[in-house]
């Protein structure tokens, strides 16, 4: 376990490694209400790193080929992203995803999110999707991570009107 930490150490990003020595059980801070039957369930969680698994369903299937809508695999590497950082409220921002190879109805989707930068409240995830040996998803999640929810956040000044 104390290697995958080592080993999620890229250039500059900033994790509180001293911190996470301090006990060996990382705790879900974020998406505690997430369906896990849509958008995967959690296999492994450290300090800036999850591993999730998808199982795919009937419900996510798109066309007569059982071909698996794009937005299920989105979802699921989303929140993967989420996971990684683990804040209370981290919302997405932006993000550059690739998907690489299709997924069809009874495919597990094996998703791995790594913190790769923190700056301040921003953090950028990297997060990569494989179905076996085959990468069907790879992309950047730009995250921020806000003081309160979202929801409830004043994003325009008293009394200003939009025209």
């Amino acid at each position: 376990m104390r290697k995958d930490i080592d080993d999620m150490l890229e250039d500059d990003q900033e994790l509180d490694i001293e911190e996470y020595r301090k006990t060996d059980e990382v705790l879900l801070k974020t998406h505690d209400k997430i369906n896990h039957d849509l958008c995967g369930e959690i296999q492994k969680l450290d300090v800036g790193f999850v591993k999730l698994k998808l199982v795919t369903t009937y419900d996510m299937i798109a066309d007569s080929q059982s071909l698996i809508h794009g937005g299920f695999i989105f979802g699921a590497a989303d929140y993967a992203a989420m996971v990684a950082v683990n804040e209370k409220n981290v919302v997405l921002v932006a993000s550059d995803c690739q998907f690489l190879s299709p997924v069809k109805f009874g495919d597990i989707v094996d998703f791995v999110a790594k913190v790769r930068h923190k700056e301040g409240r921003k953090r950028n995830v990297h997060v990569t999707g494989h179905v076996l040996d085959i990468k069907v998803f790879e992309g950047e999640f730009k995250t921020v991570v806000t003081e309160r929810h979202v929801l409830k956040l004043k994003l325009m000044e008293e009394g200003a009107i939009d025209k």
